[in-house]
């Protein structure tokens, strides 16, 4: 779908310059937390779509996806069932998600892991919590707790993604790692672990051990939250 089709089933031409510098200057004197999460939305398609009033969509899509989180991390089919945006709108939001989270993983690579477990957990509820379907990752880290490669082991369905033991053990053989942080996230926002969760970790713990290779965590990302099931006394 197109800019241009989208806007002529949409709304007529839009001149909000004026609207469009107010919002300019505030986030220039106030920075990022001058605008709302809509402004934010609503400026950044108004540089994709320039003669449209944008507002009505950016809230459309807050609502549509539960927030600012839920809109950036939105897969590119889901984001082009919304009338209004097209090729060109999608990927401005997509390439600000990217930004994001160039800058949140930059931040976990540069020092050991375990020393910034904030900026670890900040990256990875960008990343996943807001994702319609389970993804599983397996953090690698060497013997001195840096990240030496970021997993992903693949997508499931709305509440499942498969995680297969012997391929956990085969990557960490071939990494050379020392340890690992398992991660997924639970689409239905609730990071409770599942028997399902509580059983696989045991199992990869289990596998691990004959290696040489600990299980540091495993953190379960949502909505609501993250849960860490060392934290828990599970692991």
């Amino acid at each position: 779908m197109s800019e241009g089709r989208s806007q002529s089933k949409s709304a007529p031409a839009h001149d909000g310059a004026g609207h469009r510098a107010r919002l300019r200057q505030r986030l220039a004197e106030g920075g990022p937390d001058a605008l709302l999460d809509h402004e934010l939305i609503e400026y950044l398609l108004a540089l994709a779509i320039p003669r449209r009033d944008t507002k009505p969509l950016a809230k459309q899509l807050i609502a549509r996806f539960g927030g600012i989180g839920g809109v950036l991390t939105a897969d590119w089919d889901a984001l082009a069932q919304i009338d209004g945006l097209g090729d060109t709108s999608i990927a401005a939001l997509k390439i600000a998600q990217a930004a994001a989270l160039r800058l949140l993983k930059g931040e976990v690579a540069q020092r050991p892991v375990l020393s910034s477990w904030q900026a670890l957990l900040d990256y990875l509820r960008a990343d996943m919590a807001h994702l319609p379907v389970e993804r599983v990752r397996v953090l690698h880290l060497n013997a001195r707790n840096m990240l030496i490669r970021d997993d992903h082991m693949g997508d499931g369905s709305i509440d499942q993604a498969a995680i297969y033991v012997r391929e956990v053990a085969k990557r960490t053989v071939e990494l050379g790692s020392a340890s690992v942080i398992l991660v997924h996230n639970h689409p239905s926002g609730s990071p409770e672990p599942s028997r399902q969760d509580i059983a696989i970790t045991r199992q990869i713990i289990e596998a691990l051990k004959p290696l040489g290779v600990s299980v540091h965590d495993h953190l379960i990302m949502g909505t609501e939250g993250h849960h860490s099931m060392r934290g828990m006394g599970m692991i």
